[in-house]
């Protein structure tokens, strides 16, 4: 049901330029992100990911057996860009550091606040897994 004050909190969020860190500041207004998480060779992996920013804390997620939480559980350390959604930078490369979301629901919220598709159940897995981004 569609409900004004939803619709205030989500316009009051994108007005919001306060939320996103300063070290994220060049992602605001874009809609994907290159991750590049590292091999433990230390190869990187280029990824573009959906992305929401909430509470000063960038969010994306993936399958928990997806290549890049495996290669985010071997070592957090990942750098982040503005991208097209085929992964062409778009902006400076920052470096951050990644975790598994401890408020899980928060992050979710977050990502379907900002992405429609996100809402549809059945296109996402259940055993998707939420990651917090902290700036390094």
């Amino acid at each position: 049901m569609f409900s004004f004050g939803k619709l205030r909190e989500a316009i009051a969020r994108l007005i919001d330029c306060t939320r996103m860190p300063d070290a994220f500041s060049h992602l605001r207004g874009r809609k994907y992100i290159d991750l590049v998480t590292f091999r433990k060779s230390g190869v990187p992996v280029h990824t573009p990911v959906w992305f929401a920013d909430e509470n000063g804390k960038l969010y994306i997620f993936s399958r928990a057996h997806a290549g890049k939480m495996k290669r985010i559980r071997n070592n957090p350390r990942v750098e982040i860009a503005p991208s097209t959604i085929r992964g062409r930078a778009l902006g400076p490369y920052v470096a951050a550091t990644a975790r598994v979301a401890a408020d899980q629901n928060a992050a979710r919220q977050a990502i379907r606040g900002k992405y429609w598709l996100a809402r549809i159940p059945w296109l996402w897995s259940k055993d998707n897994v939420y990651v917090e981004l902290s700036p390094a």
